[in-house]
């Protein structure tokens, strides 16, 4: 008997036992399939319409997510934060509620800004007069003035997720986002 009559013994064995891949004997070959074979894009469709009304996505967080876009400003720098009390500052023992300094850099345009419970207050660097926006999600920001110095503060502190867009000299920066 032959290699060839063992192997072909071996598949009518492997046929009438339901073997490992019924129908297909040893030496058959299996076809590839690929992963998400038999995964229906209906299902999927169903399964965005489910997750929608089972768990959709707040108006307000929607809102803020449209406005963001639409402020996209082409010709504004981003000026990045380069400074974070919450993240690169040492706690002070004892204080009860300190200010969140916040710094942020552009170029050679630095703005310093404290938000605390009273509002927030800052500094534009180098000194100029400018023109700054609090950008606050859904709601009209509030707009503020840089005097000579480039000092500028506001009684409102931001609730939420805030930017600051500066426009001075022709320029417009805008501040990544953040939560205050």
């Amino acid at each position: 008997m032959s290699d060839m009559d063992d192997l072909n013994d071996l598949n009518d064995l492997n046929d009438l036992n339901g073997g490992f891949f019924a129908g297909e004997g040893i030496g058959d070959e299996v076809p590839d399939e690929e992963p998400d074979a038999g995964f229906d894009d209906g299902l999927l469709d169903d399964l965005r319409q489910a997750a929608g009304i089972l768990d959709p996505v707040p108006t307000a967080l929607r809102q803020l997510a449209v406005e963001a876009y639409a402020l996209h400003d082409l010709d504004a720098r981003l000026a990045e934060l380069t400074f974070d009390s919450l993240v690169d500052a040492i706690p002070v023992r004892g204080a009860t509620d300190p200010p969140r300094m916040l710094t942020f850099h552009s170029g050679d345009v630095t703005i310093d800004v404290e938000v605390t419970s009273q509002g927030l207050m800052g500094q534009v660097l180098p000194p100029q007069p400018a023109g700054i926006e609090v950008l606050s999600g859904p709601r009209a920001g509030a707009t503020l003035v840089a005097d000579d110095l480039g000092r500028f503060s506001s009684d409102v502190t931001p609730a939420g997720p805030f930017a600051l867009r500066l426009r001075a000299g022709g320029e417009v920066v805008v501040t990544e986002w953040l939560r205050a």
